[in-house]
């Protein structure tokens, strides 16, 4: 099949901003989540494109190729937050095409490291999206709202599970569960649980709820080091548009606020009231709390 592709990623690799072509073909027989159903994926990999992402598809001999063209920021997000899972499963255990100044072999080596500093990052972005969705699937479930509960915790279960492999060293693969189940049993279970339970749906929320509160509140310090470092950074208290706007903080994106609630209701951020001009109304700053 690369034989077939090769006028393909050659022209590609001839490019002068092209850093990495990787191949990536489907195994065996049955379709493939983690070629999209193809039989083969191209990952070209750029610099300083006007376009994030480009995919082409192609036919052969009763055959399918997908060629997907992305930029070296959109790449390095896409690892960071884990909206693309599939991508470290390329990067990782795809055939390398083209490497330019060893792009693919050092990105791989920073992948397989999972340095300190870039774990804790993962882990804030994973625990703020966890609280998102626990609490707002405990909001529909105070409503009796139980189908849209249930689906927000299945979410809220799957970053637990996600921030729970990163812990532990490991970047979160597309079955994450299969991780999981090795990594710690006790959240499997409460997955397992949800799903299985022979008791309503109503009382299986319930249950879960319980538990699920006990596992966030043990992972609250791990899951919170990185922002709390980084509001620990300087002395005086933060606006929120300087928190939005920090260069290490941009990731959290729309649950950074949600995350400094839940943080301030733990006793981990204090408020600071600043005057404002108008009579009885304050900007509302922010400080890790000392201990």
């Amino acid at each position: 099949m690369e034989d077939i592709l090769r006028p393909i990623y050659q022209e590609r690799a001839s490019h002068k901003n092209t850093i990495g072509v990787i191949i990536v073909e489907k195994k065996g027989e049955a379709v493939s989540s983690i070629t999209d159903t193809f039989d083969a994926v191209l990952l070209v990999i750029i610099k300083d494109s006007e376009q994030s992402v480009q995919i082409k598809h192609y036919e052969f001999n009763e055959n399918k190729a997908a060629l997907h063209i992305v930029d070296e920021n959109q790449l390095n997000e896409w690892v960071l937050l884990g909206s693309n899972r599939k991508v470290i499963e390329w990067l990782m255990n795809g055939r390398v095409l083209f490497d330019r100044n060893e792009y693919i072999h050092n990105l791989r080596n920073e992948l397989e490291m999972f340095p300190r500093d870039y774990r804790k990052l993962k882990m804030g972005v994973e625990f703020a999206k966890l609280i998102r969705r626990y609490l707002e699937g405990k909001k529909f479930y105070d409503s009796k709202q139980y189908l849209d509960a249930f689906n927000y915790v299945v979410h809220a279960l799957h970053h637990l599970a996600r921030l729970a492999v990163v812990e532990n060293g490991f970047h979160p693969e597309v079955l994450v569960w299969g991780q999981v189940k090795q990594i710690e049993p006790e959240i499997y279970k409460l997955y397992e649980k949800l799903i299985e339970g022979e008791e309503t749906l109503e009382k299986n929320l319930e249950l879960l709820f319980l538990a699920s509160d006990f596992l966030i509140s043990s992972k609250i310090e791990l899951g919170s080091e990185h922002l709390l470092e980084v509001l620990s950074s300087k002395d005086e208290p933060w606006t929120y548009e300087d928190i939005m706007n920090h260069s290490q903080l941009t990731h959290y994106s729309i649950d950074l606020s949600i995350m400094i609630e839940f943080l301030i209701e733990r006793g981990y951020i204090h408020v600071h009231k600043v005057e404002t001009k108008g009579q009885h109304i304050y900007h509302r700053c922010y400080s890790v709390e000392s201990n």
